[in-house]
């Protein structure tokens, strides 16, 4: 295939965060989706990695590969005792230890556009607008030109800046896609990667259902509608595909559990000389948990694995499994780790270590949703739409794997990105004897 007719293919992704099964009824009737739906293949059951975190998604999303293939295994690098608000995240090209298709399809000479791209600061995207956050007394505007593109960012700013108040939604979502809409337009990239995550936020803060999720769905539609339409302005539309892909789902959660509060009430973290210490920690995944144990103290791991096994064996801890390392290579999780923790549903872990140990959220009248919980997790999965000129109409995929994203973009595109655990899924293709496998 030529470099010509490579550089004339578009691929639009939408991540739609927190965009799962339970939501597709209703996202499913709506006006923009439905188009794209009756022009192309889908599914309900996109399969996720562990844990359900957006930014080890994410990660898999651009490489095609596990977690313990690329590296980032949470959205935080760890680091206890450090309020959440003040921790730093996974924010850069630099923390994936794999190749990303977003790189390879720039150095085919292809451009590229992100905004709020988890995991994207400091790459090789061209317009690029990363998911990037001040702490402490950092300037937000200073971190954003410093780890994208200054020129594009700023540009954007100007344009659209006055419609976005700070992270509130669903202002937040509107500056994304009008920041979107300017790009196809005008720089017509052949990979924008959109990062959208009103629905998450709301089912975070709300909960799963009520009129709340049915209006987050409502507005994300009209943005699909945006993005339509720009292409169409931009005299791409046969040249196109989009992507829409939701990267977890999300469960309600009633009980906050504090492990960390279990292991300072038996010594395993403490304080020393006005400093707080651990020997065993526990780092929260929402509805998963990493078990981190200080190197050389194998003591310290065995008295925390019997105290988990403890609380295990009583239901009000919430702990509906404790993975080894055979569980976690089935699972493809990062070798480092040794143990995790499983939550019911109903459940969810946090870091807090002076807090009681369970907290019921109802009876603090908190309504909270989270994600993290392992893939295999019953009626779990996410949503997948693939709808373009050369895409298969109205064709219901089966079990695909949120790995077989980066794959599938490099097929339409015309590179080859096989080199990675994940499948194209050529399925989707009208003309597969054209397309490269």
């Amino acid at each position: 295939m030529s470099s010509k007719s490579k550089n004339e293919k578009h691929v639009i992704v939408i991540s739609y965060d927190a965009f799962s099964q339970d939501n597709w009824e209703l996202a499913s009737q709506q006006p923009n989706l439905s188009k794209l739906i009756r022009n192309g293949a889908w599914t309900t059951k996109v399969k996720s990695v562990y844990p359900t975190l957006t930014y080890v998604i994410h990660a898999s999303y651009v490489t095609g590969m596990y977690p313990n293939k690329h590296g980032v295994y949470h959205n935080n690098p760890f680091q206890p005792f450090v309020p959440e608000k003040d921790q730093e995240w996974h924010w850069y090209r630099s923390n994936i230890g794999a190749p990303t298709v977003f790189d390879e399809v720039a150095r085919q000479g292809m451009k590229v556009a992100g905004i709020l791209w988890p995991v994207s600061g400091k790459s090789s995207i061209h317009y690029n607008i990363p998911e990037i956050k001040a702490i402490k007394n950092e300037n937000q505007a200073l971190k954003i030109l410093k780890n994208g593109s200054p020129v594009y960012s700023v540009s954007m700013e100007l344009k659209y800046g006055r419609y976005r108040k700070g992270i509130e939604q669903p202002y937040l979502d509107d500056f994304s896609t009008m920041c979107a809409v300017d790009t196809i337009k005008t720089k017509k990239p052949n990979l924008l990667l959109l990062h959208l995550i009103e629905l998450d936020d709301t089912k975070h803060a709300l909960g799963t259902k009520g009129p709340h999720i049915e209006q987050a769905i409502c507005r994300m539609d009209k943005r699909i509608g945006d993005l339509m339409r720009a292409v169409d302005e931009a005299g791409i539309r046969d040249k196109t595909t989009f992507i829409v892909v939701g990267d977890h789902g999300q469960l309600d959660v009633r009980y906050k559990v504090h492990l960390n509060r279990l292991l300072r009430d038996h010594g395993l973290i403490y304080e020393e000389n006005g400093e707080m210490k651990w020997r065993a920690y526990v780092q929260g995944a929402g509805g998963a948990a990493y078990l981190h144990i200080r190197e050389g103290d194998s003591e310290a791991g065995r008295l925390a694995l019997e105290l988990l096994e403890q609380a295990l064996a009583q239901d009000c801890y919430g702990i509906e499994s404790i993975f080894t390392r055979d569980e976690l290579d089935s699972l493809h999780v990062d070798t480092a780790f040794h143990y995790m923790l499983e939550a019911k549903e109903g459940y969810a872990f946090d870091d807090a270590y002076n807090e009681p140990i369970v907290v019921d959220l109802h009876a603090r009248g908190i309504k909270y949703a989270t994600h993290g919980y392992s893939p295999n997790k019953p009626n779990y999965t996410s949503a997948l739409v693939i709808s373009g000129e050369g895409i298969e109409s109205e064709l219901q995929l089966g079990e695909v794997e949120v790995i077989d994203i980066a794959p599938t973009i490099a097929s339409i595109l015309g590179i080859d990105f096989s080199a990675c655990d994940g499948r194209a899924l050529t399925e989707i293709f009208k003309e597969k004897s054209k397309i490269l496998l």
